[in-house]
């Protein structure tokens, strides 16, 4: 109740992206301490040989550049996928690029990957390692396509991201998803999927678990195809799913302001449905042979839940964050906790 209050005093009113700048700094500094929220809760598993505190993760999106993990984990994130970072740094789409839809809590962003690059990163990255905090700390690393690579140059792209990251991370994942990087989606297609995973595969360090991030707009036979790759390919998991490009009727935002938003990936309770069917026909296509992450319209313990039971190993969140507050992720930890989950 007191973070509605503020956010609905302060936040609100304020550019989405300035705020989210603001909230970075903040946890990045510690304000927000962990003896404060109390999130104190243990509820481990082990998925892809990883041992992770819970079962709840931030999704990739939020620390762009991995400037806030250890805050990120005091605030009860089982753990933390950094990203997307880019073999090259770039400055992302131009400014006005992240919107609320305040009446659906959902947030539509075409930031196109602003980031640091791969060389600030994993420097930075192998910092942290080096910390007590950092030692152990369950980390993603999501990489990307560079924007001004051609396609015929995205295998040598991601190739370079995953041989400079990969060493730090906990896993990496393979982002073909993300709707605001010019035909990066046409390269969920498996006859260009294939090879790229293959050489990325090649690139990341040994012993690291390897993931691909997939779209909920995939028609359900490429998501089977995609699957059925994963596991002749020999990937360790899938994440499903990243933002929609669609604008469903049932938003109860006024179709002026989402028009005036523009173009980008949506995301929030809208997306919670599809995100479930893709979740349930991923797990009917590849059983216990790959570990599935649930992301997208995760707001709630039920949530959350609800994406375990179906068969996720683990779940991620993010947008329900903006809206949350910090203490957020402490009440499905420990929600999930309670359920034996």
């Amino acid at each position: 109740m007191v973070y509605r209050a503020f956010f609905t005093s302060a936040f609100k009113s304020m550019d989405p992206e300035k705020a989210h700048e603001l909230a970075l700094k903040a946890i990045a500094r510690g304000r927000f301490a962990s003896r404060l929220i109390g999130h104190g809760t243990s509820n481990p598993r082990t998925v892809m040989g990883i041992e992770f505190p819970n079962p709840f993760g931030l999704a990739a999106g939020f620390d762009k550049n991995a400037k806030a993990v250890p805050g990120l984990l005091a605030l009860g994130f089982g753990h933390v996928e950094i990203g997307t970072v880019t073999a090259q740094p770039q400055p992302g789409n131009p400014k006005p690029r992240l919107f609320r839809l305040l009446d659906d809590k959902a947030v539509i962003n075409r930031m196109g990957f602003n980031n640091e690059g791969a060389t600030v990163v994993s420097a930075r990255l192998a910092a942290l390692r080096k910390t007590r905090v950092g030692r152990n700390a369950v980390i993603g690393v999501n990489i990307g396509k560079t924007k001004v690579v051609p396609p015929e140059g995205a295998l040598d792209d991601y190739v370079a991201g995953a041989t400079l990251l990969s060493p730090h991370a906990s896993y990496l994942v393979v982002n073909v998803s993300s709707p605001n990087t010019p035909g990066l989606r046409s390269l969920q297609a498996v006859e260009e999927l294939r090879p790229l995973l293959v050489a990325v595969r090649g690139a990341t360090a040994e012993g690291v678990p390897l993931l691909v991030k997939i779209a909920p707009d995939l028609a359900d036979e490429d998501i089977d195809d995609i699957a059925d790759l994963a596991l002749e390919l020999g990937l360790d998991g899938i994440i499903a799913t990243n933002t929609t490009i669609e604008r469903p009727a049932s938003l109860k935002t006024s179709r002026d302001v989402i028009e005036a938003a523009g173009a980008g990936g949506l995301s929030g309770p809208i997306l919670g449905a599809r995100s479930y069917e893709v979740l349930t026909r991923l797990k009917a296509r590849v059983g216990d042979r790959l570990a599935i992450v649930s992301v997208g319209g995760v707001t709630t313990p039920e949530d959350s839940q609800a994406r375990l039971d179906a068969g996720a190993d683990l779940v991620q969140g993010y947008t329900a964050f903006i809206y949350e507050g910090p203490f957020w992720p402490a009440r499905i930890n420990r929600a999930l906790a309670k359920s034996g989950r």
